[in-house]
C-alpha cells in the first residue's frame, strides 16, 4: 500500500465510527439496548478477522470502515445500558468510573499491545480483537438481562437518519482529507458548506417528524454539551500530542514503535489504578463538572510541559512527569464526563446522551490532528516543526476549560 492509502487502514475506521454514532445511539434506545449490543459485537468479530486475512489494501479499509459503524452501534449500547441498569447516584458513578477507566486504560496500553503484537505480525493486531470481541460477546450474553423492546410510535424516522449520517460522515471525512487538500481548498469549503445545508436538512425533518431520531430539545442541556465539549477538549488534545510525539521519538530520536509505546504506557497504568477507585467518590463530593474541570487542567499542564521538548530532552525529567499528568486528566475527566452526559438527560435518551459524547471524542482528534499537520509543515525542520504545532493540543485543552468554568458555580 501507498503512504496516501495507508492513512485510510486508520481514517477508515475513523469514519465508520465518527459517521454513525448518532444513529447508533438512537438505534439502542428504540430498538433495544442489548440488541445493538449483541449485533454489532458479531459484526465487529466478524469484520475485524477479514481484515486480518485481507490481501489487498482495499478490502483491509473496507474491513476497517464496517468495524467503525460496528463500534458505533456497540459504544452508545453499552454506555446506556450501564446507565439504565443503575440508579443515579454513587452506584452507577461507580460503574461508570469502571466503565470509562477501562476504555481510557485500554486506549493508552492498546499502543504497548499493538507494538508487541506488530513485531510477530501485522496480522495479529486484527486477530487479538477478534478474541476479545467474542469474550465479550460471551459475556453480554450470559450478563445483560433481557428486556422489552422499547415501544416505539410512529414509524422510524428513515429521512432523519440518512441527513445526519451522511452529515456526520462528510464531515469525519472532510476533517480527515483537510490536510491534503488544504484547509482553504474549494474541495473542503464545499464539504464544510454541504454538511451545514444537511444539518440544517436534519434540524427541519426533526421539527416536523412525530417520532424524531433526535429531540432537540436535549441539546438544551448544558451539562450535556460542556460534556460533549470537554470530550471534544480531552481526546482531541491527547490524539494530537500523542502524534507530536510519536513523531519526536520515532522519527527524530529513533526510537521503535515498541520503546515509544512502552514510554506512553504510564498514561495509561494511571487511570487503570486510580480512576476505579477514585473517580466516584469525588464526583459524589464535588460534581461530575467540577472534577472534570480539574482533569481537563491537569492536561493542560502536561501539554505546557511538553511544549519545552527539544533535541535532548530527557524522558524522566520532562516526558514522563506529562505522561502522568494526562493519565490524571483522563482519570478525572473520562468518566465524570460521562457521568455528567447520563445525568443530564432522562433515561430514554441515554442511548442519544451516549453517541453525542462519542461523537465529540472522534471529531476532537480529526480536528486537532489536521491543524497538527499543518502546523508541522511550516516548520523549517522536523523538530521546529514539531515544537510549534505543540500548541495545538494546549489550546485545544484549554478550551476544554473554559467550557467547564461554569461548572464552578455549580453543586
Amino acid at each position: 500500500m501507498t503512504t496516501a492509502s495507508l492513512q485510510w487502514v486508520v481514517s477508515g475506521y475513523v469514519l465508520g465510527f465518527g459517521g454513525f454514532l448518532l444513529l447508533g445511539g438512537r438505534a439502542a434506545d428504540l430498538l433495544g439496548r442489548r440488541r445493538m449490543l449483541i449485533g454489532s459485537l458479531v459484526v465487529f468479530a466478524v469484520a475485524t478477522a477479514l481484515g486480518g486475512f485481507a490481501t489487498d489494501g482495499p478490502l483491509l479499509i473496507a474491513a476497517r470502515f464496517v468495524t467503525g459503524v460496528s463500534a458505533a452501534f456497540s459504544a452508545p449500547a453499552g454506555f446506556s445500558i450501564i446507565t439504565t441498569s443503575f440508579t443515579e447516584g454513587p452506584v452507577r458513578n461507580k460503574a461508570l468510573s469502571i466503565y470509562s477507566a477501562t476504555g481510557a486504560a485500554g486506549f493508552s496500553l492498546g499502543l504497548v499491545a499493538g507494538g508487541l503484537l506488530t513485531e510477530v505480525s501485522w496480522r495479529w493486531v486484527f486477530h487479538a480483537p477478534v478474541v476479545v470481541a467474542l469474550a465479550t460477546l460471551a459475556g453480554a450474553l450470559a450478563v445483560v438481562p433481557r428486556a422489552p423492546r422499547p415501544a416505539r410510535t410512529g414509524g422510524f424516522d428513515v429521512a432523519g437518519s440518512a441527513t445526519i449520517t451522511a452529515a456526520m460522515l462528510l464531515l469525519v471525512f472532510t476533517l480527515v482529507e483537510a490536510p491534503n487538500a488544504g484547509w482553504a481548498s474549494v474541495r473542503t469549503l464545499g464539504s464544510l458548506v454541504a454538511v451545514v445545508v444537511l444539518l440544517a436538512a436534519f434540524a427541519v425533518i426533526e421539527r416536523r417528524v412525530s417520532a424524531p431520531l433526535v429531540r432537540l430539545g436535549v441539546l438544551r442541556s448544558g451539562a450535556l454539551v460542556r460534556a460533549a465539549v470537554g470530550a471534544l477538549s480531552l481526546l482531541g488534545g491527547w490524539v494530537s500530542a500523542l502524534f507530536i510525539v510519536t513523531l519526536y521519538l520515532q522519527d527524530f530520536r529513533g526510537w521503535s514503535a515498541l520503546e515509544t509505546g512502552l514510554a506512553v504506557a504510564p498514561s495509561g497504568l494511571v487511570v487503570a489504578l486510580l480512576a476505579p477507585r477514585i473517580a466516584a467518590p469525588l464526583v459524589g463530593r464535588f460534581g461530575s463538572g467540577r472534577v472534570a474541570l480539574a482533569g481537563l487542567t491537569s492536561s493542560v499542564a502536561a501539554y505546557a510541559l511538553l511544549r519545552f521538548l527539544d533535541a535532548t530532552s530527557g524522558y524522566v525529567t520532562l516526558m514522563l512527569p506529562a505522561f502522568l499528568l494526562v493519565g490524571l486528566a483522563f482519570t478525572l475527566t473520562y468518566g465524570p464526563l460521562t457521568m455528567a452526559a447520563a445525568d443530564s438527560v432522562p433515561a430514554a435518551d441515554q442511548g442519544l446522551a451516549g453517541g453525542l459524547v462519542n461523537t465529540s471524542f472522534q471529531v476532537g482528534p480529526a480536528v486537532a490532528l489536521g491543524v497538527v499537520s499543518a502546523v508541522t509543515a511550516t516548520g523549517g525542520d522536523l523538530l521546529s516543526g514539531l515544537q510549534a504545532a505543540l500548541v495545538v493540543p494546549l489550546i485545544v485543552a484549554a478550551l476544554g476549560v473554559a467550557a467547564m468554568l461554569p461548572s464552578l458555580r455549580r453543586a
